[in-house]
């Protein structure tokens, strides 16, 4: 038997599956609380609680958040980014960047030459300063000429990594290629560093398979492919969440709704692909020119911290991430009584909630500045998590000026607190963890506002729904156009109507065709109610909990080329290609070059990739506009072709398994 190994390393929790192809069904699956300081823990102990025989495995495939995470946070290695021809047209992701004389027209025609004394000196200034080197030429996706001549001269004059702009997107807008790139120049170190510590956990573990990563728009990648393009890698287990779902359900339209614990997911099937964004993904406010799947992201989870402002009686529910403080408890049983402490406090905190604590995560970074509190408090955590008034009456301060918000921005520790989790603990849907410690939160809420608990735990699973409604609500109406639906109270009667709020005078209902195909760990408990609430058709597969792994284990590597004929500003026809301009002088010549290339390139892309067993579809489009001068008439005006190479993992091929 030939079996494939997923992994999907969520901000939450680490899943894995074993899928068995000749079977077409998941064999078997595991999960693990994601380790963000190291993955690699995480993701060791989830292959661990796999049960497979080594040599079975064929293919390992992981999809990951580190380099989105790594965007959002400002991680990476130092970049240098040369520009060639251009000032930067706004900011960089970038610690040092020069401009050199050189670029082009729309056409491709030189604008400049380029100035090799100024950019050999750049070169030599900045290695000594960066960790890789990023090039960025004015309207390379016509003429990559100068990119490619800046590249030689980092290779002859430093031994830097380096990318250049032309290689990673074909699309124009000289600064988003010029961030794509610097941004690709710095994910290299962390995700070669991510690669070689998986390949070390996998050879620990015996495993021998080749290891493939998933892109953003759900794809698959080699290793090798990864470390020169990790920029690819940013929206990955999203992504990996539609193939997932499409694996299990075999439905081909549909909307994909992924709830995990940070964060919930939703995405359009269109014909068995997720729909692409082609404006390309922003990531950590930087608008980037990578194709990823169209994934509409929401602050709202199983982790999500629960708050409750007891002067109006509202209910917030994320975006922030907490532990759960069942989890918590399950491993530190002592915080139950520390919170049994504020049980009848009925003071109400401004900055805080009563259900806090705090528990040690790591040392802070040697440049960072502690004052005295903050140290008083690290030596206490680092004992042990302690509650909010537990740490007040130690440190002899007022709960609502603890010196935490610092020191929880920079990851140094982590709030515990109420969640979604927790709620699911107190009514019954869950119970791995400690279900006393969740209940003890919820009336600790409950007691601010004299309310009964029971109660108050069914307000908090309404108001998750709710929310959970809005998130679909919002997706729909963003792909149709519309702005952003106003969610504030009163703002919409109609939509409080949907969403089953005010009084029972009238009533709203709203209708969506399209399937709901809901994947994640705690959707069977809040999918159902909200698929009633919008009258929608729902589908909760099997493995749903791990939808994730599933798809990075059951992708496909596709490879995409993207030829450009125009006629030429002198007579004849100009073909752009992402690595060269060529001249033509008849139109038929010219688009068989293209095609040629297109379809040569695509089959080495795909199959460097990790690609066997190949099918190519290529498409051409040619353009012709009318005159001004006589509406009949028709002038050329480009033609557009695209190649697309598609193929299973080589491993399926190897051994006979291929769909």
């Amino acid at each position: 038997m030939a079996v494939a190994l997923g992994i999907d390393t969520g901000g939450t929790y680490t899943d894995g599956v074993i899928v068995d192809f000749s079977k077409q069904k998941v064999v078997n699956k595991a999960k693990a609380r994601t380790t963000r300081e190291n993955l690699t823990i995480g993701i060791a102990k989830c292959i661990e609680r796999l049960t497979f025989e080594k040599e079975e495995i064929k293919m390992v495939a992981l999809s990951t958040t580190l380099a989105t995470n790594a965007i959002v946070e400002g991680r990476g290695g130092r970049v240098g980014v040369i520009l060639v021809g251009h000032e930067p047209i706004g900011d960089l992701p970038a610690a040092h960047f020069v401009v050199v004389p050189g670029g082009h027209n729309i056409n491709g025609k030189e604008l400049e030459p380029l100035d090799y004394e100024k950019t050999i000196a750049a070169i030599k200034a900045m290695a000594m300063k960066v960790e890789a080197i990023a090039i960025s030429g004015y309207l390379s996706i016509r003429n990559p000429e100068h990119e490619l001549e800046v590249a030689k001269l980092v290779r002859e004059y430093s031994e830097l990594p380096l990318v250049c702009a032309h290689q990673l997107t074909t699309t124009l807008g000289f600064q988003e290629r010029t961030v794509t790139a610097a941004l690709n120049a710095r994910l290299i170190p962390i995700i070669t560093e991510l690669i070689e510590s998986i390949k070390l956990v996998l050879q620990n573990q015996g495993i021998k398979a080749p290891l493939m990563i998933v892109k953003g728009d759900g794809s698959l990648m080699s290793e090798a492919v990864a470390i020169e393009r990790p920029i690819e890698t940013i929206l990955s287990g999203p992504a990996a969440s539609i193939v997932g779902a499409t694996f299990l359900t075999n439905i081909e339209d549909a909307i994909v709704f992924d709830m995990g614990g940070t964060t919930t997911d939703i995405a359009l099937l269109e014909k068995g692909s997720p729909k692409l964004n082609s404006e390309g993904a922003t990531v950590g406010g930087w608008l980037t020119r990578v194709l990823a799947a169209d994934i509409n992201t929401f602050g709202l989870g199983g982790d999500s911290y629960i708050q409750l402002k007891a002067k109006d009686r509202k209910i917030i529910i994320g975006p922030r991430r907490v532990w759960p403080l069942s989890y918590a408890a399950e491993n530190y049983p002592y915080l139950k009584q520390e919170l049994s402490m504020v049980l009848n406090d009925r003071r109400e905190l401004l900055y805080n909630q009563k259900t806090d604590c705090f528990i040690f995560l790591r040392d802070p970074d040697k440049n960072v500045k502690l004052n005295a509190a903050e140290k008083q408090l690290l030596d206490i955590l680092k004992r042990g998590p302690h509650s909010l008034h537990y740490l007040s009456r130690l440190m002899e301060k007022d709960p609502n000026f603890l010196p935490v918000h610092d020191l929880e921005n920079m990851g140094i520790i982590a709030r515990i607190s109420l969640t979604p989790t927790d709620i699911l603990h107190v009514l019954g849907h869950f119970n791995q963890w400690d279900t006393e410690a969740a209940r003890l939160g919820v009336e600790i809420l409950a007691n601010q506002i004299n309310s009964d608990a029971d109660e108050m735990a069914e307000d908090f699973m309404k108001e998750v729904i709710r929310k959970l409604a809005m998130t679909i609500l919002q997706t729909l109406a963003k792909t149709e156009g519309y702005k952003p639906l106003d969610d504030t109270k009163g703002a919409n009667i109609f939509l409080d109507k949907i969403l089953g709020q005010g009084k029972n005078v009238f009533a709203c209902q709203v209708t969506i065709p399209m399937p709901v195909v809901a994947i994640g760990a705690p959707v069977s408990s809040y999918l159902p109610q909200m698929s009633k609430m919008l009258n929608c058709p729902l589908i909760i597969p099997e493995y749903a909990e791990v939808a994730n792994a599933v798809g990075a284990a059951t992708g496909k590597v596709i490879e995409t080329i993207r030829c450009l004929i125009k006629p030429g500003g002198e007579g004849g026809y100009i073909v752009h290609l992402p690595w060269e301009r060529k001249g033509f002088i008849d139109l038929e010549d010219a688009c068989s070059y293209g095609m040629e290339q297109a379809l040569k390139h695509a089959e080495i892309n795909a199959k460097k990739a990790g690609a066997g067993e190949i099918e190519i579809f290529s498409e051409r489009k040619d353009v012709y506009g009318k005159t001004a001068a006589n509406w009949a008439d028709e002038v050329y005006i480009e033609t557009k072709i695209v190649v697309t190479a598609i193929g299973r993992p080589n491993w399926e091929e190897k051994n006979g398994k291929s769909r």
